[in-house]
């Protein structure tokens, strides 16, 4: 697992200004914390305040990846991140999926890393 104290930047895939879903809670809970997110979502500019990003490759540096999406568009993600240089991935609980797990192990790179069945909320201090 990630070393969760060495996290200040995240890149948050799938994130929304819907209240009810997890891409919203996520953000809210770890800005509440401190943590600089970066929100990745093609449908909006901005959520409450902070600037959103169209697609990973428009991103500044950031710690992990977080994907709050579904596995399918996770795997795009994931597969344009790695091209774009980024090695740490975190997913949420059902964005994770055995298609992911191949790709990345297939790259059979010792700098990525990967995490899957732990909610960033809950690891996060």
């Amino acid at each position: 697992m990630f070393d969760v104290r060495k996290i200040k930047k995240i890149g948050l895939i799938g994130a929304t200004t819907n209240k009810a879903k997890f891409g919203y809670k996520i953000l809210k809970d770890l800005v509440s914390k401190g943590y600089e997110v970066y929100p990745v979502t093609p449908n909006y500019d901005e959520i409450e305040g902070i600037k959103t990003y169209n697609s990973v490759k428009d991103l500044p540096e950031v710690d992990i990846l977080n994907f709050v999406v579904p596995p399918k568009i996770g795997l795009k993600v994931t597969k344009e991140a790695y091209k774009n240089g980024f090695k740490k991935f975190w997913y949420q609980p059902g964005a994770e999926s055995e298609e992911i797990k191949e790709y990345l192990e297939s790259l059979n790179d010792p700098e990525v890393e990967y995490l899957f069945y732990k909610c960033i909320m809950v690891e996060t201090m």
